[in-house]
């Protein structure tokens, strides 16, 4: 038994309160580079939380397109979760795309036995998969992981087309509308991203079915990106977690969002990725070096706005 006034103790404690917030994300690999794993390590690291990776399987893609996906058995995702919660404690979890139903219910199981932690759960575009696959995974998070979530993200059209089929006003239902929808299965927030209004800007919108409680505009950018959900829900679920309120974390993972797209690149013949280590690069090309004048190498990383 260790003593409560033992300097090392004290000291161990003290470390960890030095630690950066930990993030338990649930989510597939992706070898693009665009979403997946690999988005949410990059994000969360940015804006100062450590992510603890669960692999739920792994896509076959292109920065163009998805071709297929590849599911790891429950017992493996459950035994990877288990094993990592038993040594560290979490402040959030993450929930991506998991691949099945039974996938979803250990995601399930896991939030139900870690009541305090809060939930940030991404729901992408399922258009490349089978229709019977997307029916059965819908379904399966609607009842199983939508319960256990704080906070569910998407774009306008996926969750209006999952959480409201039956939608029969003229125009199409606004934020509110659809975090109603979610509310009837225990979410309490969601964040709609990517509608389109007349100026050509893109809105998001974060509400509750009571009221609005963060809303940013920005400018369309004339590129088709991927991964842009999930630069933005890892980022918002690590700035949840190192203990920002949700509108101001929502605030800053949308400008966060929106400046990685502003940055974005082309590394394949697809589409535009999210430059997630944006505040990473010089804003200006270095001065010429002299003529025999030996180059000062600068190793610090310059200050920007979202890390942590």
């Amino acid at each position: 038994m260790s003593d409560l006034n033992d300097p090392t103790t004290e000291e161990d404690s003290a470390d960890q309160s030095a630690n950066p917030p930990c993030v338990l994300v649930f989510n597939a690999s992706d070898p693009s580079g665009a979403g997946g794993l690999a988005c949410d390590a990059v994000a969360m690291a940015s804006v100062g939380a450590h992510m603890l990776p669960v692999v739920t399987g792994a896509y076959a893609r292109d920065t163009a397109e998805i071709f297929d996906h590849f599911p790891f058995d429950e017992d493996a995702v459950a035994e990877q979760a288990r094993t990592i919660l038993e040594d560290v404690e979490v402040q959030l979890i993450k929930v991506g795309f998991v691949g099945t139903p039974e996938n979803l219910s250990t995601v399930a199981e896991t939030a139900t036995d870690y009541p305090d932690v809060p939930v940030v759960a991404y729901m992408p575009n399922l258009s490349w998969w089978e229709d019977t696959q997307i029916e059965a995974y819908l379904d399966a998070f609607r009842d199983l992981v939508l319960p256990q979530t704080t906070v569910l993200v998407g774009n306008h059209s996926t969750l209006w087309r999952w959480l409201l089929p039956d939608w029969a006003g003229e125009r199409p239902p606004g934020p509110r509308d659809i975090a109603r929808a979610a509310s009837e299965f225990g979410v309490p927030y969601t964040l709609v991203t990517g509608m389109v209004s007349p100026d050509q800007f893109i809105d998001n919108v974060l509400a509750s079915p009571q009221t609005v409680l963060a809303s940013e505009k920005y400018e369309r950018l004339d590129a088709v990106f991927a991964g842009a959900g999930d630069t933005l829900s890892g980022a918002l679920a690590a700035l949840l977690a190192s203990g920002s309120d949700l509108a101001a974390a929502t605030t800053e993972a949308l400008s966060y969002m929106d400046r990685c797209l502003d940055a974005g690149f082309r590394p394949g013949m697809g589409h535009v990725l999210p430059d997630r280590l944006f505040w990473a690069q010089p804003e200006e090309e270095d001065e010429a070096v002299s003529e025999g004048e030996s180059p000062t190498i600068d190793l610090a990383l310059p200050p920007h706005d979202t890390r942590h």
